[in-house]
């Protein structure tokens, strides 16, 4: 190997760009091509990070098959990086195929490892555990190990496995020591105190309280009947209810959680679910409609019951009732939980995240930018959206469910 390339390799592999860049910034052929757009990638200009692979690949061309996969999976990468979720996966996919024809272990387990983390970014879960399970990363070197284990724990805390995350988080610091990267260290420091901060608070006979990740998962194995806030769930051990496509529902439900064990009366139930400020005759009859629907739903866990004043909650393998909420109640919680990792994202890629539609977003965001909790920079779409994270706590709930289905 050209010993100026593989001095060049050695500084990317040490977390050192700028080292890197010492050896082969003047030069323009494919893999040093290559080598400087990971090297800008590392320093953050992503743009030209990407524009630089792109000529790298087109420059190899297609007799040198495994050099322009590998500057497909570090495409992929920076798109992941630059939150450009819309990256074409059957791209990374294909690069990923050829590299494991042609025996390029330690690549191809990489490639695996980016369509686990978009599908991580993306709220699909179940199909991101699945595939981090049938990922092997035995041929990962330290850095890209540590890396992994990110991703591992990332699951694990969106799963609220609180054992698993920190299992997770401990392979990895274990691994980012190793390597010596000192910004992949600050990483999974910063994943570490999701742990140690609230996660969530829980409304319960009148009061309230912050809650821990893990008080959090001790909470849903409990025998206690859970209005869940922030899976739009209402569960009871192993039984889970999903009104997360039925907001009205689910805004009486919380309600009444709330008031358990009182009963909560029609106007307020009124104002909560349909916001009436106003009501008559009209109102209190879809009321009932919605009361008659939500009972159907949640007969399995509690009955809902007319009082005098309005309606009250029967649990029926509990004696307790506890709504669990958000650290902070936002109308735009789950935009700014994604923007809370400090990253720039598009319109678009947040409602790929989101599972919403742009322009829902879109709107989000200019509510949000009017109330200066986000900013944006660029035009058209190159335009970004960024914020910092909200301070003392975590933004795991926050996060988008995932579907029943997913």
């Amino acid at each position: 190997m050209d010993p100026l390339i593989a001095s060049a390799a050695r500084s990317l592999a040490a977390g050192d760009p700028l080292g890197a860049l010492n050896w082969i910034a003047l030069r323009d052929d494919a893999s040093a091509l290559a080598l400087r757009g990971i090297a800008m990638a590392q320093l953050g200009d992503l743009d030209r990070a990407k524009s630089l692979v792109r000529r790298a690949a087109r420059a190899f061309g297609h007799r040198e098959a495994v050099a322009r996969a590998r500057c497909i999976v570090a495409e992929a990468e920076i798109a992941l990086a630059s939150r450009d979720l819309g990256w074409p996966a059957h791209t990374l996919d294909a690069a990923r195929a050829t590299l494991e024809l042609h025996g390029d272990r330690v690549n191809a387990a990489y490639a695996r490892y980016l369509e686990i983390r978009r599908l991580l970014l993306i709220g699909r879960l179940d199909a991101a555990e699945h595939a981090h399970v049938e990922l092997d990363p035995a041929p990962f070197p330290a850095g890209p190990r540590a890396a992994f284990e990110l991703v591992v724990a990332g699951i694990a805390l969106r799963r609220v496995r609180t054992k698993a995350a920190r299992a997770a988080l401990s392979r990895a610091e274990r691994a980012a020591r190793r390597a010596g990267i000192p910004a992949l260290s600050a990483e999974i420091e910063n994943a570490s105190r999701m742990l140690s901060t609230p996660a969530a608070r829980v409304v319960a006979s009148g009061g309230e309280r912050l809650l821990l990740l893990e008080d959090v998962e001790a909470l849903m194995s409990s025998k206690a009947l859970v209005v869940d806030a922030c899976r739009y769930v209402v569960r009871n051990g192993h039984t889970v209810i999903s009104l997360a496509t039925r907001p009205v529902l689910f805004a009486l439900a919380r309600a009444l959680g709330e008031a358990w064990p009182g009963d909560v009366p029609r106007d307020v139930l009124l104002a909560r679910a349909f916001g009436a400020k106003f009501t008559d005759e009209s109102h209190r009859a879809r009321l009932r409609v919605e009361i008659g629907r939500l009972r159907r739903m949640l007969r399995t866990v509690t009955s809902v019951n007319a009082t005098k004043r309005g309606f009250a909650l029967s649990p029926r393998r509990t004696r307790e009732v506890i709504v669990l909420a958000r650290p902070l109640d936002e109308e735009f919680g789950a935009v700014l939980a994604l923007l809370a990792d400090g990253e720039s994202w598009s319109s678009s890629a947040l409602a790929l995240a989101l599972g919403s539609s742009q322009r829902t977003v879109q709107r989000s965001l200019d509510s949000l930018a009017a109330a200066g909790k986000v900013q944006s920079f660029g035009r058209a779409r190159a335009r970004r959206w960024m914020t910092p994270p909200v301070p003392g706590f975590t933004t795991t709930l926050l996060l988008p469910a995932p579907l029943p289905n997913d």
